[in-house]
């Protein structure tokens, strides 16, 4: 019989940090070596970032490549016929995952030394008398996907318990509303994922430094800027006129890459030159050098609809109740009806070392990062290589100004 109740497990557990103890690698974790973006949560981030970007209509896009390669591929396992095809299509190099490294082990280890992150993945289901308890149990066991049962209620009732799920798997932070939920009839499915992220850096800003200082996004504000000079690994594309900066975590096992256009403009012109093929040349490039960091402290959080984006990327019968084939999940009209997306990432100045003093870097003539306007994030694990995260800073919440772009 379907359960009844949420079983809710995070997929990333969170544990305490501990951050009195040294960096777990040896040296200069900004002095590791570039390797190419072969793991396949590339791929698919930057397509379903892209096609979010084009719609136009989303401030401050934050996604997690890998929660939803995870869940998408788990739903192909349940799927048949075309529904099938095109969800494998969709994921046709997240197939080779197999033979990496698992990403979600690695991302266990580094949390609560790199970083802190709660996540959890589920597939909420509307009145569907009867699922497979054996591929229930195997999506929870091979994709830590979870199971919840939506009740008789109407959609409100529906996203008040998507809405507590998300926030519940998030570690209790606040989530961003969802302008339009999904009104789910009879026999739908709903996939979810919910994640947030807050990162410890190797070397600390000094909060003593912080100011008030405008940014220039999408609206003007004031925010609080973060201050650092020190060793970064940097490059400045001159004809494409973008900064590429990344930030090693504590204990060298992520890192954050920054894309920072040299003048205040919208992410267009930056986004349409965001291929593989340029994000490793440009990446390849890094080189440690002196820098002289301003960074704002914010928290970028994002919740998202992903059905029309996913169905321009050629997911197309899943949607369609007539059509859809989730018969290996269960009997009836199993169709899908949204995937929804909850993420939350937090750029704030603490390094990973409680105690103790941080080791002096030599820093002469640094080169100016002033990230004082819109800017792209990504977080990389650098174990397996996986896209933990990537998204766009448009707007920083604060006191408003009264120019914008």
């Amino acid at each position: 019989m379907l359960p009844t109740a949420a079983l809710c497990l995070s997929l990333v557990l969170m544990v305490k940090p501990s951050m009195s103890q040294q960096p777990l690698t040896s040296g200069d974790p900004q002095q590791k070596s570039f390797s190419s973006l072969t793991h396949p949560s590339w791929s698919l981030g930057l397509q379903v970032y892209r096609a979010l970007r084009n719609e136009g209509s989303h401030i401050n896009t934050l996604i997690s490549p890998v929660l939803l390669a995870n869940a998408l591929d788990a739903l192909s396992h349940t799927a048949k016929g075309a529904t099938a095809r095109q969800l494998q299509e969709l994921l046709k190099n997240y197939k080779d995952v197999k033979f990496s490294p698992n990403p979600f082990k690695s991302m266990r280890n580094a949390n609560g030394t790199s970083y802190i992150l709660h996540g959890s993945s589920a597939i909420f289901s509307k009145q569907v008398t009867t699922l497979e308890s054996g591929f229930l149990e195997e999506l929870q066991t091979q994709f830590e996907l979870d199971h919840v049962a939506l009740g008789l209620g109407d959609k409100q009732e529906d996203m008040e318990k998507l809405r507590s799920w998300a926030k519940s798997g998030m570690g209790g932070v606040k989530e961003m509303p969802l302008i339009e939920g999904p009104d789910s009839k009879e026999g739908a499915l709903i996939l979810a994922s919910a994640l947030h992220f807050k990162g410890f850096w190797d070397h600390a800003f000094d909060e003593e430094n912080e100011d008030l200082r405008s940014f220039l996004g999408t609206k003007y504000t004031k925010v609080s800027m973060m201050h650092r000079s020190g060793v970064y690994r940097h490059y400045e594309d001159i004809e494409n006129m973008v900064q590429v900066l990344e930030l090693g975590l504590w204990g060298g096992k992520a890192s954050m890459v920054l894309l920072l256009p040299f003048h205040v403009e919208r992410l267009a012109r930056l986004e349409h030159m965001l291929t593989l093929e340029q994000l490793e040349k440009w990446l390849g490039k890094l080189s440690s050098m002196s820098m002289a960091l301003s960074l704002p402290r914010v928290n970028v959080s994002s919740t998202l609809s992903l059905q029309k984006q996913l169905a321009a990327l050629g997911v197309v019968d899943a949607w369609d109740q007539k059509v859809a084939d989730f018969s290996g999940l269960g009997k009836g009209k199993l169709h899908l009806r949204d995937f929804l997306h909850w993420t939350s990432l937090e750029l704030v100045p603490d390094s990973g070392i409680k105690d103790g003093v941080e080791e002096e870097q030599h820093v002469e003539k640094p080169k100016l990062f002033y990230a004082d306007h819109s800017f792209i994030i990504m977080v990389k694990d650098n174990s397996t290589g996986a896209l933990l995260m990537l998204g766009a800073l448009d707007l920083a919440e604060g006191a408003a100004l009264h120019d914008e772009l």
